[in-house]
């Protein structure tokens, strides 16, 4: 069996001791709905059947098929508190959970973590988990983002099941539920709201090793003494501690701000009071062995981590939400998040959502027939789900921006759900409609656009911050390290290497960087790497070839600023 992924605690702003990672070995059923001929395999849980990783990768499970996942764990009376709960990462998309033969709960969303409470169904010894998963993929309405099973171009290989860490937490009747942190840098001091049942509880707020301020408040506005900005530049994170009479956990914030504000010339992002300027990458996430599940911690670590060595302040996290422990790493790094939501709906329709903006159509998006927004389930799921996306990140100290819709893919009601999100979460800027469709002035913060195929350019007396959300996707097809030698995807393709790097910097120096001081606020350059077909990537698909000289990108990128 492979070495076991993803073991490290997964909830990293709200850690405590009590932990079991059911990663690892499971048995998995594979078969149609009913009583179809069922297959019997092994796979390496949090990967998909459908990865390499997995132990699997030949099969794609399709909507009339299900997976039935089964293995055992044990407890001991040291472990068990007064409740037990059952987490899951991620599971795409419905399951059913059963415990020892009793169900317990089910769930709809490929996409968020989830929980259920097994403590009636549990015993001291050995126990039985088994877990039902259907995923109708792209014959659906739900959130998918660019999963298709007809894979090909921009869309890519559907996965399903279980594809984030599975783990068990034992905890008592007052532990803590949540925290919600809000940093204002203004006042110099963090809101912390603590969830629990508990009126006994302290929490403490460290620099280091040192308890720098305390609170006995289940609501408390903490004042931070010789406060230290968080920022790309100075990743400063502040701990807390917090605990009731039985329960204990360990969380963390940095003290940083986003906003909206003006030059004297035009509106920018800012950070920290100041304008700021989001030097970036789009960031799918895809990886070739796991799909949307990265091989372990270190490698997203590390690819955040090149990605800021070579001179990039931001990453824009695309159509995907990764595991807890990517933001924990975007955050202890210093890089800027934006974080687009997933997205649903109906077909995407190419003349709609790529031919038509380039001819400059437009639409309103409360038309639902158009953008194949019709199913009023597929709404109202994606309107709960952006509830829940925004619950879960939060915390997050690098996300600076929610991206709502990307080019059209599942948009509806922008302007109304641009209103929504603001409610949710004013601390961050919106960008409502990422590419086209836009919705006017007065919708979203940013106007944003995307240009391939052609002239960089910013608009003319636009009253909102200008970004480029996406731009390049300049390609290099790296022998031995491409997906189909035969079918390549890229908005300019180059020979080599010398070319691609002479390329890119008659981009960033002739368009892009005069660009600044005619409005632009922020630039995304597709993207960070290959996947499958596209040959866009700073680096391969593999992650085993860094297409450009770092010093070389470090050296543009320093450019990039006010």
């Amino acid at each position: 069996m492979r070495t076991i992924s993803h073991t490290e605690y997964p909830r990293p702003q709200l850690e405590r001791e009590s932990y079991i990672n059911l990663n690892g070995e499971w048995e998995l059923t594979h078969s149609k709905l009913g009583n179809g001929p069922k297959a019997h395999y092994k796979i390496n849980v949090p990967f998909s059947p459908e990865t390499k990783a997995s132990g699997l990768g030949n099969f794609i499970l399709q909507p009339n098929e299900e997976l039935f996942y089964k293995r055992e764990f044990d407890l001991s009376s040291e472990f068990l508190k007064d409740i037990t709960l059952l987490h899951f990462g991620a599971v795409d998309y419905s399951c059913i959970c059963y415990i020892n033969g009793k169900e317990v709960g089910a769930h709809k969303g490929g996409f968020l973590p989830f929980y259920f409470d097994i403590s009636q169904h549990i015993k001291i010894g050995k126990n039985e988990i088994q877990l039902t998963v259907t995923d109708p993929t792209d014959t659906g309405t739900q959130s998918r983002g660019k999963q298709k099973l007809k894979r090909g171009g921009i869309w890519y290989t559907p996965q399903s099941g279980i594809w984030q860490t599975v783990w068990l937490e034992s905890v008592t009747k007052d532990y803590i539920k949540d925290i919600k942190i809000t940093p204002n840098i203004d006042t110099k001091s963090v809101e912390i709201l603590v969830t629990t049942e508990s009126s006994n509880i302290i929490i403490q707020v460290l620099d280091g090793d040192e308890v720098i301020a305390e609170s006995t408040d289940s609501k408390a506005n903490i004042n931070i003494p010789n406060m230290e900005l968080w920022s790309p530049e100075n990743p400063k994170l502040y701990g807390i501690l917090i605990q009731t009479s039985g329960d204990k956990v360990k969380s963390y914030f940095g003290m940083r701000k986003f906003s909206i504000g003006f030059d004297g010339k035009f509106k920018r992002l800012f950070l920290n009071n100041k304008p700021y300027f989001h030097n970036g990458l789009l960031d799918q996430g895809y990886w070739s062995e796991g799909l949307l599940t990265p091989p372990n911690d270190k490698e997203m670590e590390k690819e955040i981590k090149l990605m800021k060595d070579m001179g990039f302040n931001m990453l824009r996290k695309h159509i995907k939400i990764e595991p807890l422990r990517w933001y924990y790493h975007c955050d202890r790094l210093g890089i800027l998040v934006w974080q687009d939501f997933v997205c649903g709906g109906g077909a995407y329709e190419t003349w709609k959502v790529a031919y038509l903006p380039f001819i400059g159509w437009n639409t309103k998006d409360t038309k639902y027939k158009f953008l194949n927004r019709t199913d009023e389930v597929g709404r109202r799921e994606f309107i709960s789900e952006m509830d829940r996306t925004v619950d879960l990140l939060k915390n997050t100290v690098s996300l600076s921006v929610w991206v709502l819709f990307n080019e059209g893919w599942g948009q509806f009601d922008s302007i109304k759900l641009t209103e929504k999100l603001r409610k949710l979460d004013d601390t961050r800027t919106i960008d409502s409609v990422s590419g086209w469709y836009d919705q006017g002035q007065n919708s979203s913060d940013l106007k944003s656009l995307h240009l391939y195929y052609q002239k960089l350019k910013v608009p003319k007396n636009e009253t909102r911050v200008i970004v480029l959300s996406e731009f390049g996707g300049y390609s290099l097809k790296t022998e031995g390290h491409v997906f189909d030698e035969n079918k390549l995807f890229g908005y300019k393709i180059l020979p080599d290497k010398q070319s691609l790097e002479k390329e890119y910097r008659k981009l960033i120096e002739n368009e892009l960087l005069p660009l600044i001081e005619k409005g632009l606020s922020a630039s995304i350059y597709t993207q960070v790497s290959d996947v499958e077909e596209e040959i866009n990537g700073l680096v391969t698909y593999d992650r085993k070839v860094i297409k450009f000289d770092i010093e070389f990108m470090r050296e543009l990128n320093s450019k990039l600023v006010y």
